[in-house]
Parts: structure tokens; C-alpha cells; sequence
């Protein structure tokens, strides 16, 4: 079927997930509103992942290849490749994380009103996280939000409106936006957070995004599992802890 016919498409940075990403092609063959087309983006896998997600045999799954590293730089890709094939909205998520099954009915209702959607994020329950855990996750993540707000870079009279923390696994944006505001830096995972880099450059054009809580992704622990919070908490401020193995996606 020609993606140039739907306006949804979905991009998935993936990079060595052949063992895990299974539950992720799952939740989005579970999708309620089922009319989209997904981008998966092999960021230099040595595992087969491309061919694990291509023996799903669905025809609107596209799998194509980016070999600049970086999640900016495979997320660049894909948003683009959709782009050109007709897709008018954009949403993202990542190859570990587990889309709620009406997950794309929400970006797609959420971006009929809005230009920019960040989404809810929320520890998946079947990495061994006891609930005491996921609550400290959440907090954690409500807790860099506000931060985030009076951090003096996220604070400047260009901006249009406040600060929003999107994570790049659950982030939606409309097509003209994306390509005015210049996309996700093409930049590897260490050098930069592509993700606040496009709703910083997103805010310099419009007030017009909000966060939604009804916009729901559950993530991958396995940073904090590896790292721990407080190093993952450095990690996502300015990169001020520094892992030798960053590529943890």
C-alpha cells in the first residue's frame, strides 16, 4: 500500500534491538487507529534487527537505513523519508518502548489542535521494576520538567511559550512544523538531546504545543537500571555524567 495515502506515520530509531523489540512491534500492531504507517530507521545494527522487524511481513512498515550515528541523525531520517511520501503528521517513539494502544488515535486527535504534542511517559511494568520504583521514575521525570523551566537556556524572550520537556520516545509534531523549525539535529546521542534542541527551535515559532497526559508511552528503564537515577539524572543534564558505553536505547 502507498504511504503517500495516509497523513500518520510513525518513526522508530532502532539500533541492535533484534532480541528486544518484539513487545514494541506488538503495541503497534495493537494500535486502535491502525490507519498509519510505521519508519523504522536501522541505525547501523549488527544483529539482523531490520530482520526481525521485517518478517512481521506488514505492508506499511518501512525499513530504511541511516549510517551517520546518532538517534538526531536516524530520527532526522525517518521524520524526513515521511515526509516525502506524503505524511503530514509525525509522531516518534523508540524501539524499547511500548506505545499504549490508543496511542496513535491520540496524536492524531491531539494534533488536530496543537502543533507540537509531548506526550506522557511511564516505566513499563515487565522490566522487573517494583512500583515503588516506577513511582520514583515518574517523579524523577516530573522533577527534570520543572527543572527544566527555569534552566537558564530554556528561559529567553525569543521563545513563544514556556518550556516543554518531550521526550524523543513520545513526541508528535505536524510536517510543516517540523521542516520550518529544521528538523532533529543530525547529531549522536552524547553530543546533544535532540529532542529538547526541536522544541527550543519549535518555540521560537509558535506557542501553539502543549504536553498531553492522554498521549501515553511507556519507556524503558534499562538507562536507570544500568546507570542508576542519579547518574541518569546527570546524564540528561548536559550530559554532566558521562558513561563509557552511551548507546543504552
Amino acid at each position: 500500500m502507498n504511504p503517500a495515502g495516509h497523513s500518520l506515520a510513525v518513526v522508530v530509531p532502532v539500533y541492535n534491538e533484534a532480541v528486544g523489540i518484539g513487545p514494541t512491534l506488538d503495541a503497534l500492531e495493537a494500535q486502535t487507529d491502525g490507519d498509519f504507517d510505521v519508519f523504522f530507521v536501522d541505525n547501523g545494527s549488527t544483529d539482523g534487527s531490520a530482520d526481525v522487524i521485517a518478517a512481521r511481513g506488514n505492508p506499511r512498515w518501512h525499513i530504511i537505513t541511516e549510517t551517520q550515528k546518532g538517534t538526531g541523525a536516524a530520527a532526522d531520517t525517518g521524520m524526513r523519508a515521511a515526509i516525502a511520501a506524503g505524511a503530514t503528521l509525525l509522531a516518534r517513539t523508540d524501539a524499547d518502548c511500548l506505545p499504549r494502544a490508543d496511542w496513535t488515535a491520540s496524536v492524531r486527535r491531539s494534533l488536530g489542535e496543537l502543533e507540537l504534542v509531548g506526550g506522557e511517559l511511564v516505566p513499563r511494568h515487565d522490566e522487573g521494576l517494583g512500583l515503588g520504583r516506577r513511582i520514583l521514575l515518574r517523579a524523577a521525570v516530573e522533577l527534570a520538567e520543572a527543572f527544566g523551566r527555569v534552566r537558564p537556556g530554556n528561559r529567553s524572550p525569543e521563545y513563544r511559550g514556556p518550556y516543554m520537556m518531550a521526550a524523543g520516545c513520545n513526541v508528535a509534531i505536524r510536517s510543516d512544523l517540523y521542516e520550518a523549525a529544521g528538523g532533529f539535529p543530525r547529531t549522536a546521542i552524547e553530543d546533544l538531546h535532540e529532542d529538547r534542541a526541536l522544541v527550543n527551535a519549535v518555540r521560537r515559532l509558535t506557542g501553539n504545543y502543549a504536553r498531553r497526559r492522554d498521549v501515553v508511552v511507556f519507556g524503558s528503564s534499562r538507562r536507570v537500571t544500568a546507570w542508576g537515577l542519579k547518574n541518569t539524572l546527570l546524564w540528561y543534564k548536559d550530559h554532566a555524567y558521562r558513561p563509557d558505553h552511551v548507546d543504552i536505547r
